[in-house]
């Protein structure tokens, strides 16, 4: 297998070949003045399986998925053999459903493309629903970097920390924490409107005085979810508030509005490279890869 280190995951990339051992193929890349973008595989790729590592959160998703997409196209018209796509972040993914009449599934849309464009498998991190895998054309899975989040915390000495949910519906990421760090579980209970995106959140019933506690979620967007829960813990009397999320995209001033809540530090994945970007996923997706690889 050769990894490919598409333009949004370069360094993530160069990480998984260099734990993996497999070797590493560059991609030169461009925007032309028009604004079209060019890829091109700075390798030898013929007969050998790749795996293309290409992340496609904003500013930029939709461009980062043609990048993908062109990537693709480009492995396999260079005799590439089975082509995964190894995508961190996958965007549109929470466009899962349909809410309200005349709208598509833009997940689904992604999915077809990609599979059009002769891949076949893909592995995502933390996706937001994992029910959404079930409607690509190829075999697709998606692992958590949760552990990893939470390993994280132990390593700076906060093990026992109160894992905390901002939903009952994300409690399973607060347990998957919960199993690393040793200490509490519990969440919020949170409602959002449908059509305005506003969340009511109320901690009823949560124990956390004078406890650390680390509010953990698959994606931190604008931060008010977030900012909301810091709030509502510091009146509970929490010692020390952390966050910690596997998608760090913290639009516009998402950051500085958590911090200004008493959120003492936001941690992230590389899956959004930034300054909050604190843990590699790379050896999470060094192992999924090394495992398939010797099973095929």
């Amino acid at each position: 297998m050769k990894i490919i280190s598409g333009p949004a995951s370069k360094p993530l990339a160069e990480a998984i070949s260099a734990q993996t051992g497999y070797p590493n193929v560059p991609v030169a890349a461009k925007v032309f003045p028009d604004g079209e973008s060019y890829v091109r595989l700075d390798g030898d790729v013929k007969g050998e399986d790749v795996a293309i590592v290409q992340t496609t959160c904003p500013p930029a998703q939709d461009g980062r998925l043609l990048q993908l997409a062109f990537m693709a196209d480009a492995a396999k018209r260079a005799g590439a053999g089975k082509v995964t796509a190894v995508v961190p972040y996958l965007a549109y993914a929470r466009q899962d459903k349909m809410f309200l009449s005349g709208e598509g599934i833009s997940v689904e849309t992604v999915a077809r493309m990609l599979g059009a464009l002769g891949i076949d498998n893909m592995l995502t991190v933390n996706i937001h629903s994992e029910a959404a895998l079930s409607k690509f054309p190829f075999p697709a899975k998606t692992a958590s970097a949760i552990p990893f989040l939470a390993q994280y915390f132990v390593d700076k000495g906060y093990k026992k920390a109160y894992a905390l949910s901002p939903d009952k519906g994300a409690m399973y990421i607060a347990y998957e924490a919960q199993q690393v760090l040793g200490g509490n579980a519990g969440h919020l209970d949170k409602t959002r409107d449908r059509y305005t995106g506003q969340t009511t959140q109320t901690g009823r019933g949560l124990d956390v005085k004078d406890q650390t506690v680390i509010i953990l979620d698959d994606i931190i967007s604008t931060g008010g979810t977030i900012v909301g829960a810091a709030k509502i813990l510091k009146e509970l009397g929490a010692a020390h508030v952390f966050t910690a999320c596997v998608h760090p995209l913290l639009i516009g001033d998402a950051a500085k509005r958590i911090l200004d809540a008493g959120v003492e530090e936001i941690v992230g994945t590389d899956s959004v490279p930034g300054p909050y970007s604190k843990v590699s996923l790379a050896p999470l997706i060094s192992k999924q890869l090394k495992g398939a690889n010797q099973s095929a």
